[in-house]
């Protein structure tokens, strides 16, 4: 974004250094009811970062995280000085949801969005058996895995990533397909898709080894079929600092070792 702020809201997590950020900045800016606010100052970690971005999608708030958490991958570095300026000069990225629809046991539909990822996990001791269409074309008949998922650029640098997943630039139109632990066939490592394209995963076997399914931190037990789409018509807006923008962290996250 460029050009000044005329007003901003600043939030924070439960964490006392957090709680601790929030007071010093707002005892040297102020801070407005986020309602009222032009943009809004998150401080904490990714999780509350996820949850700002829920609360207010659709709004065209852009948000601004300063990281007082752990690993902050969606956040800026913190500092107290200049806050108003660095919005003035942060860049925006807009950011889109999946749509999950999840039909359980009892042929209950459900429905949630997700910023980070979409997940199916087996709920026993059982390894899960599912199959996955894209766009209603069966591609892989029987997937045995403790779980999988699907990701969205923002999501890719959170739990695809540990999960060996690809890290997608935030910008890209493309959506991660990324198993856990797979068991057959072994060597099946995911695979990219364009973010235009529908998932479907059918539960085999549900009564006998049962799934559930998470998109971000929702959660419906016990499905049967879960579909998953990019929503284009939500969006949440998230700000970088210039000289710490996404596409930055994208390749020294690639160079780590």
């Amino acid at each position: 974004m460029r050009g000044p702020i005329p007003s901003f809201a600043i939030l924070a997590g439960e964490t006392p250094d957090a709680q601790e950020a929030a007071s010093r900045l707002t005892a040297l800016y102020g801070s407005c009811e986020p309602e009222a606010a032009d943009a809004i100052v998150v401080l904490g970690g990714d999780g509350v970062m996820l949850q700002t971005l829920h609360r207010f999608m659709n709004t065209g708030k852009p948000i601004y995280g300063m990281n007082r958490g752990t690993v902050g991958f969606l956040m800026n570095t913190y500092s107290e000085h200049g806050l108003p300026e660095r919005l003035a000069r942060a860049s925006r990225s807009q950011i889109h949801p999946l749509a999950m629809e999840a039909i359980d046991s009892d042929g209950v539909a459900h429905e949630a969005l997700a910023i980070n990822e979409v997940a199916l996990f087996r709920q026993s001791y059982q390894i899960a058996r599912l199959r996955i269409s894209i766009d209603d074309k069966v591609r892989l008949e029987e997937l045995a895995c403790d779980g999988v998922m699907v990701a969205t650029p923002t999501g890719s640098t959170a739990y695809n990533l540990s999960a060996q997943g690809p890290i997608i630039p935030i910008d890209a139109p493309l959506l991660a397909l990324t198993p856990v632990s797979p068991f057959r066939p072994r060597r099946w490592r995911g695979a990219l898709l364009p973010n235009r394209q529908v998932v479907e995963f059918e539960v085999l076997d549900p009564d006998k080894r049962p799934v559930n399914a998470v998109a971000d931190h929702q959660e419906v037990k016990s499905v049967r079929r879960v579909r998953v789409r990019e929503l284009r018509s939500a969006r949440s807006v998230i700000l970088f600092d210039p000289d710490h923008s996404w596409d930055e962290r994208i390749i020294a996250e690639q160079f780590r070792y």
